[in-house]
């Protein structure tokens, strides 16, 4: 796990799924004054070269971020996503990507908190020194999963939870369900929102239907494919979000920008989405 940095792959396909998604329920979150805890578990270094040897290493960014940059015809959250992401570069080139605790740090208020873990010493470092001194932000070098439990509920009764691990072994999948249950057990109201990837792992096929379980208040589930696995059965076919407790506008938005998304970011003719939910 150690080894993962998420450089490589920033402002990919995934990022644009997620990142868009998270700004959705945020701006949701913003509508009420009162404040919230947004804890973000694996919260990478906040932000990223995209002209460093990491990120173009395989130019994975080229089929996300980099498709949407130069077009006028974004859908709102599209649009919004695609501002944020040029408000990290003031310069108006594509050179930096923002990761999720940059994200959101645009969003949130001046009422609310963020709590972010990051356990890569040296992406703790970088983040360390990007928010390190930001009031209301609180950074751990520790496990996120560990580190959720004493994070909800907080005093305010309002919390998001973005969870996204790399998944690089086969622990992370259990993981993610054990986290969960307990987080819920000790705060069932939050918003709770799983990344995962597509990828030809059985624990990924089977962990929506698993997440499923947890939610006693509702979920959402959005999937976006863009390409096939190579010819070995490797590669990010797509990657979905899977949310408990979703802001009951979320499905409809999502409804509205995933075949433009699908247009854009698809790599195949098949390329397509999948999208379903189970209210309360």
């Amino acid at each position: 796990m150690l080894a993962y940095r998420h450089a490589f792959h920033a402002g990919n396909h995934a990022d644009v799924l997620k990142h868009t998604v998270l700004g959705m329920v945020l701006r949701y979150m913003n509508q009420k004054d009162k404040p919230y805890r947004l804890v973000d578990t694996h919260a990478g270094a906040g932000g990223y070269s995209l002209e460093g040897q990491y990120a173009t290493k395989k130019g994975e960014f080229e089929q996300g971020i980099a498709r949407l940059w130069g077009r006028d015809d974004l859908p709102g959250p599209v649009a919004d996503y695609v501002a944020a992401v040029r408000q990290f570069n003031p310069d108006g080139k594509l050179r930096q990507y923002p990761g999720s605790p940059a994200f959101a740090q645009m969003l949130l208020r001046a009422q609310d908190q963020l709590r972010l873990f990051e356990l890569h010493n040296t992406d703790h470092r970088i983040l360390q020194s990007f928010l390190g001194e930001t009031k209301n932000v609180e950074i751990y070098n520790a496990d996120g999963f560990d580190g959720l439990k004493g994070q909800v509920p907080p005093s305010s009764r309002r919390a998001a939870v973005l969870m996204d691990p790399s998944y690089e072994g086969h622990g992370d999948y259990g993981r993610v369900i054990a986290s969960l249950r307990e987080a819920l057990l000790r705060f069932v109201d939050g918003v709770y929102m799983v990344w995962y990837p597509q990828v030809q792992k059985l624990e990924a096929a089977q962990l929506p239907r698993r997440l499923e379980g947890l939610a006693p208040k509702g979920w959402l589930h959005v999937r976006l494919t863009v390409q096939v696995p190579d010819a070995q059965g490797f590669g990010l076919a797509g990657s979905g979000m899977f949310i408990l407790n979703p802001p009951y506008t979320l499905h409809d938005e999502l409804l509205a920008l995933l075949p433009y998304l699908v247009d854009v970011l698809g790599q195949y003719d098949d390329a397509n989405y999948l999208l379903e939910q189970k209210a309360a």
